[in-house]
């Protein structure tokens, strides 16, 4: 499995070996060992979701508060996304940053986001499935989000699809809104966190 970090600090893709034959082909898609290795400390899964898109369908940008926010390690099972890592955390030297990866089911690559990333994907194709893994349970007080199409992160979105928006991701605000509202977490309170997962008290 390749690792390559992205150009958000604390976000990672990585790319499976395959192993086609007459019958199909093999892969392990996600391994622990790998991923502990990258991150520094061991990937705690508490939740599987899934998710179904149609083409132009976009999700995000979402985020959770710190701690324990929540780490995703995010896979397209069929079809193809454009998936979206913002870094969101006021206060860090590539505050406002943006890094694309697609994820499809030919290269089948995955991408693993670290708690108080902002994180969105688009469909590009009808039917994209996408499995995440999540390192804590769903809490929707705790839960908040960017609008995706907020200029000044300039997004790549693609022009040729039209982007289809929950009502609930269409009134986000933008991330100098959310900033200044002080609705994002701090780099300080993330490298905090990060530390406490890799020196565990106890």
């Amino acid at each position: 499995m390749e690792v390559r970090e992205l150009a958000v600090p604390g976000a990672w893709v990585f790319t499976p070996r395959q192993f086609p034959d007459d019958r199909g082909l093999f892969l392990e898609w996600y391994r622990a060992d790998i991923v502990g290795r990258t991150i520094g400390h061991s990937f705690e899964i508490a939740q599987s979701n899934q998710s179904v898109s149609r083409r132009g369908t976009v999700r995000g940008v979402h985020y959770a508060d710190v701690p324990p926010s929540q780490a995703k390690y995010v896979y397209c099972v069929a079809g193809a996304v454009l998936d979206v890592v913002v870094d969101i955390r006021a206060g860090s030297p590539t505050f406002g940053k943006v890094d694309c990866v697609r994820l499809d089911d030919t290269d089948r690559r995955a991408v693993y986001i670290s708690e108080g990333l902002g994180h969105a994907f688009m469909a590009l194709t009808d039917g994209a499935t996408v499995t995440y893994l999540c390192s804590t349970g769903y809490a929707p007080d705790r839960e908040h989000g960017i609008n995706p199409i907020d200029p000044s992160l300039n997004i790549p979105w693609p022009a040729d699809v039209e982007p289809v928006l929950s009502p609930k991701d269409r009134e986000a605000p933008s991330l100098a809104e959310a900033a200044e509202r002080s609705l994002v977490p701090t780099y300080a309170e993330c490298l905090a966190y990060y530390a406490s997962l890799r020196h565990p008290r106890g």
